[in-house]
């Protein structure tokens, strides 16, 4: 029989064992451009770990997941960190793992706001990107560069997330 996953709502203190939350934080707020520009100031850091390795920018367009939705597999990227911050106002889900032995836990899920991103720290077990309702666009920010900085792990059973509330 399946585990359901209960999904949560995406906050600083519950994320921060997997990285960052980006988000508008009033405390690292400050103003730039002669007053007119409010800068949030280092929200999160980029990591890009080995000889010839840089950070990118690039940009996702993700399709939305079906539900009820099947959790059967996770991600980590070893040398290098990863954001995801929508920048088509749409909220979507953060599935995150901690590390179990070299292998991924039972993960937890986050609601994420379209005003938030996250950016998951270098070798943390999550699942790709997933869009909530419609095709979405994201500003990623990831490691470019030598070396397999991809590790996929895929669950004998997997868990289950129910379709979100409104």
């Amino acid at each position: 029989m399946p585990e359901f996953l209960d999904i949560r709502p995406l906050t600083r203190s519950a994320f921060a064992p997997f990285g960052e939350v980006i988000e508008a934080d009033p405390a690292s707020m400050r103003l730039i451009n002669g007053g007119t520009t409010e800068r949030f100031h280092a929200l999160a850091a980029a990591e890009a770990a080995g000889e010839g390795a840089r950070v990118i920018i690039n940009l996702f367009r993700g399709q939305p997941r079906r539900f009820p939705y099947d959790v059967d597999m996770m991600e980590r990227h070893p040398f290098g960190s990863q954001s995801f911050s929508p920048i088509s106002g749409r909220p979507f889900l953060v599935v995150v793992s901690e590390d179990e032995g070299g292998r991924p836990g039972k993960p937890q899920v986050f609601f994420a706001r379209g005003d938030q991103g996250v950016n998951y720290r270098r070798n943390i077990w999550h699942h790709p990107l997933m869009a909530l309702g419609q095709t979405s666009d994201f500003l990623v920010i990831d490691r470019d560069g030598p070396g397999n900085n991809l590790e996929e792990f895929f669950f004998e059973t997997p868990y289950v997330i129910q379709e979100p509330a409104p």
